[in-house]
């Protein structure tokens, strides 16, 4: 059986990244852009939603429509995506004090959570973004931090939506491919 994922492209250095990443895992995916999203989406068993050089507060913020994809199928929102979530369905993001770029440890992550099963407790990961995300959208769930970051991975309840500040995919990330 295929296991298709697509990837929802918003202008990310790392999307090409993803995909491999994805591929590494014998898994098939497709990038489209993130206003081009295929009208049948039957093929695809997952979304993954990818990161930006905008931000979701500036006037130019990429509007995907995930009406066919939240709350339907599993979906991974990574960097401006997790941003993108937090900021358009009921959380908030504001701008960081600093940028927020390079090696970062996770501090915590939240018991027996099933996305962060077999990652270690203080697995080192790839931060690099501008804004932060202050408070969690309806019904977001903190499944992990780093010293400096709060909100560094979350779920949401009642969906199969994860969302993550930080990017699996680099290899900086050193457990990366279990996201």
């Amino acid at each position: 059986m295929q296991h298709n994922v697509l990837i929802l492209d918003f202008g990310s250095q790392y999307t090409q990244l993803i995909a491999r990443r994805v591929r590494e895992l014998n898994i098939f995916c497709e990038i489209f852009p993130f206003d081009k999203i295929p009208e049948d989406l039957s093929s695809y068993k997952a979304v993954i939603l990818g990161g930006s050089p905008f931000s979701v507060r500036s006037k130019e913020t990429l509007h995907p429509d995930l009406s066919q994809i939240r709350g339907k199928m599993p979906l991974l929102a990574v960097c401006y995506g997790a941003q993108y979530l937090a900021h358009f369905y009921g959380g908030e993001v504001a701008a960081s004090n600093t940028r927020e770029y390079g090696r970062a440890n996770l501090s915590f992550i939240k018991e027996n959570e099933v996305f962060l099963e077999g990652v270690s407790p203080s697995s080192q990961v790839w931060m690099s973004h501008s804004d932060s995300i202050k408070q969690l959208p309806t019904n977001g769930v903190k499944i992990a931090s780093t010293k400096d970051v709060e909100n560094a991975a979350y779920k949401i309840e009642g969906e199969i939506t994860y969302a993550l500040q930080f990017h699996p995919e680099v290899y900086h990330s050193t457990d990366g491919k279990k996201y």
